[in-house]
């Protein structure tokens, strides 16, 4: 059935490979990419810049660090803004719990969002002394980072995994 518009058996089993390959690279076209490693590298060196002020409570630095529009999303407290999550933050300090934050070795993830900043995704360890030994738990995190001039921001963050 070789007509025009129209392929026969033979020329479509020659073209299919062909249109398999295109279609594939159209996909991969379409999908995600990763961020380049400037873009990891700037987001965990603000990563450890927030939980370095965070462990010694340096509230100052810390609110400085989020964004005013801050939506923080925990599985087990719900959602809270900018002035709840500092004065979280502020309570936990004044208890004098010891926590500590730890990222876990190899699990930051970092995606560039369009014209915003980058979403980053890993799992963190916060550990606190409890009648002489550690309370430790591992969870898992996504921040989204805006970019605010030079400076990033933690505009949302999903804490879950508690």
């Amino acid at each position: 059935m070789s007509g025009k518009g129209r392929f026969s058996l033979s020329q479509y089993r020659k073209a299919a490979p062909v249109a398999l390959l295109l279609a594939s690279m159209a996909s991969m076209a379409t999908t995600a990419p990763m961020a380049d490693e400037n873009l990891f590298e700037q987001i965990k060196a603000q990563d450890q810049r927030f939980f370095d002020a965070f462990n010694a409570c340096d509230i100052d630095t810390m609110a400085q660090m989020f964004s005013p529009w801050l939506e923080f999303y925990h599985d087990l407290s719900g959602l809270s803004d900018f002035e709840q999550t500092m004065q979280a933050t502020r309570n936990n300090c004044q208890r004098n719990l010891g926590l500590e934050r730890t990222l876990i070795e190899g699990s930051l993830k970092v995606y560039p969002v369009k014209e915003l900043g980058a979403i980053q995704t890993g799992k963190h360890r916060f550990c606190h002394p409890v009648e002489g030994t550690m309370d430790c738990g591992t969870f898992e995190f996504l921040h989204i980072w805006k970019r605010d001039g030079e400076q990033w921001k933690i505009h949302r963050v999903v804490s879950y995994g508690h």
